[in-house]
């Protein structure tokens, strides 16, 4: 090593305690929000504030934090804001659907906001995500939408709960009707007891074990497909929609809409955040995942945790965001159908 790299070596150890004291001295006696871009009571809704009860320990200074809840616009209306007005100096945390990083491909028009730029935290857990229906539904088998029309519920375009339904119905003449303007999941289930939709079209398997288990010991509903890039152990004989792909351009189409299911729980920052305070809540939210509490707590309320750095989420949205033009074509055009 050369005099000036050991010079600058030396001086980079030096700095290290009065950086880490001055995020300290930031965070102590502040509140950072991890704003919710979804409902009270959904899935990313009980993650966020799983992760809000523990990350505190591991925020240098102790922060309080609390959770906010910004539904609207499939979280764009959340996410456009603090990209857009912050506040970009870590006190906030936003937490999206995990098609949020897809959405400038695929609405272009409706986001404002780079997903290279957002600043990555992490992933609480990757996801595999199911189609289900209630058990008096006319539609009992995947094979039956190609004759028979399901009205399923959905909070907005961006989510996967419109995105896999709608882009099913365009590769395989499926035939989904999906309603949307449902502000969580549990509204949906509650519109399914009513008789108002027929199912879902896609959320994840978490979420149905966490918000409704006994629907599925007592059979009140029927899991049709699962969307992943893999099967879920606990899903043996449930088809998995990407096999169903006919052709290369057809599994191109589904690998664009899916890999969002490797980021399964977003986390991110807004851009601008110091970088001495982005390392510092990237490690406090990694050290999170692996506190013990946590996971126990996590394991009695049936929420699964496995976890993805804020490094590895972000070159995923890098890959996703890389997709070939005309494969983004192709998923744009079929989300935009009605």
């Amino acid at each position: 090593m050369t005099k000036a790299g050991l010079a600058t070596l030396l001086l980079l150890i030096l700095l290290a305690p009065a950086r880490a004291d001055d995020v300290a001295d930031f965070f102590r006696g502040k509140t950072v929000r991890i704003v919710v871009g979804v409902g009270v009571g959904s899935g990313y809704d009980l993650n966020a504030r799983l992760l809000a009860r523990h990350l505190p320990n591991y925020i240098p200074g102790h922060p309080a934090v609390i959770v906010q809840n910004q539904p609207g616009a499939g979280s764009l209306t959340m996410t456009n804001q603090l990209f857009v007005a912050g506040p970009f100096d870590g006190t906030a945390i936003g937490a999206s659907f995990n098609g949020m990083p897809t959405t400038p491909l695929l609405q272009p028009a409706a986001a404002h906001f780079d997903p290279n730029k957002l600043i990555w935290l992490g992933s609480t857990n990757r996801e595999t995500q199911v189609t289900y229906v209630w058990h008096t539904a006319p539609v009992q088998r995947l094979e039956d939408l190609k004759t028979t029309e399901l009205i399923v519920g959905a909070q907005a375009p961006g989510s996967t709960q419109y995105d896999f339904p709608v882009l099913a119905n365009a590769l395989f003449g499926y035939r989904f009707k999906v309603i949307t303007g449902y502000e969580s999941t549990p509204k949906i289930h509650l519109a399914m007891e009513r008789g108002e939709v027929q199912g879902n079209g896609a959320t994840n398997w978490t979420t149905i074990k966490l918000l409704n288990a006994n629907w599925i010991d007592e059979k009140k509903i029927r899991v049709l497909g699962q969307w992943g890039l893999k099967r879920h152990p606990e899903l043996p004989d449930v088809p998995l929609v990407l096999d169903l792909a006919q052709n290369d351009a057809d599994r191109q189409a589904l690998r664009l809409a899916l890999a969002r299911l490797e980021y399964g729980r977003p986390f991110f920052l807004p851009p601008g955040v110091p970088v001495e305070r982005v390392a510092a809540l990237r490690r406090a939210f990694d050290a999170a995942m692996k506190d013990p509490e946590l996971l126990a707590e996590a394991e009695k309320s049936k929420i699964e945790i496995d976890p993805l750095p804020g490094e590895e989420v972000s070159e995923l949205v890098k890959q996703v965001n890389a997709t070939p033009p005309d494969v983004v074509a192709r998923v744009r055009a079929a989300m935009e159908k009605k």
